[in-house]
């Protein structure tokens, strides 16, 4: 961890941010913001750990995310179930691991209401982020999206909080019907000019894998626009010529993680051979070139 990261980050969250510190932040965030160019997607890998945060700035990648469902299998858990409390020092351990900027992905803002949500991007600002994420899945089923108006009251609130500290954050709104069994284009497009029109940096509506759909999107908003990589979606190659200005991963490389440790326990349990460790070999030199460049 570089020096004092571990202190810095504590001092953060209990409020203590220096003006050196929130200058050095702000100095961040912009640098985030400005990697986001339309035909030019910065490629955002979303970390579930400092060490997995450390390695992959190690190779390259000029800025981070992290992940609520790939942090919270780390615990045991599924998606969900991580508490802000819990989402807070993981997005402050992240920050401090890395030199890169890193944007946290904060689900709903844990809280219904805008002032809620207000009020956790308030706390996000002392982690050391360079942005976050503010999501509009209400987590029930039978209703799994926030109205309208409120969702764009609680990303009009988030965006006040985001620019109104010392602090400054990139702020993600997440438009989550394609998640959530409404693939509805017209309602996703909606909801992306609302929030944009509540002060939102950056949209986001993962689960679009239409290269057509989301050129639609990119022309309909005037705020850069971020896509998740998932099965099916367009290569990076044509999501560059959509115009779109960021690619991410969420939890996929975290559970590609696990499904590689998976594949490894049943070769060792089921057929007593060691053909994993051809991987291990990788990931120990990965690791090892990435923590010694830390160590530095």
């Amino acid at each position: 961890m570089r020096h004092g990261a571990a202190l810095r980050a504590c001092s953060r969250l209990n409020g203590l941010m220096t003006p050196e510190q929130a200058a050095a932040q702000r100095a961040l965030a912009e640098r985030f913001l400005d990697l986001h160019r339309p035909g030019q997607p910065l490629l955002l890998p979303n970390a579930w750990d400092a060490g997995s945060a450390r390695l992959l700035a190690s190779l390259g990648f000029d800025a981070l995310a992290t992940t609520s469902s790939g942090f919270a299998a780390t615990l045991g858990r599924p998606d969900g179930s991580v508490t802000r409390d819990e989402a807070l020092a993981h997005a402050a351990a992240v920050a401090a691991a890395v030199d890169v900027p890193v944007s946290g992905d904060f689900e709903d803002g844990f809280a219904r209401e805008p002032a809620g949500v207000a009020e956790t991007v308030r706390l996000i600002a002392g982690t050391g982020l360079a942005g976050c994420s503010v999501e509009d899945y209400t987590r029930r089923e039978d209703d799994p999206v926030y109205d309208l108006q409120l969702a764009a009251d609680r990303v009009a609130a988030a965006a006040e909080a985001a620019t109104a500290g010392p602090a400054r954050l990139v702020l993600t709104a997440r438009a989550e019907n394609y998640l959530h069994g409404r693939p509805d284009l017209a309602d996703t497009i909606a909801r992306l000019q609302a929030y944009q029109e509540a002060g939102a940096d950056v949209l986001y509506a993962p689960g679009l894998t239409s290269l057509a759909d989301i050129r639609e999107v990119v022309r309909s908003v005037d705020r850069p626009v971020n896509v998740l990589a998932v099965r099916g979606a367009p290569p990076v190659a044509d999501l560059s010529a959509a115009g779109v200005s960021r690619i991410s991963v969420g939890g996929a490389f975290a559970f590609a993680a696990l499904g590689a440790l998976a594949e490894a326990a049943s070769e060792l349990r089921e057929h007593g051979t060691f053909g994993f460790t051809r991987l291990s070999a990788t990931g120990r030199e990965a690791a090892g070139r990435a923590f010694l460049r830390e160590a530095r």
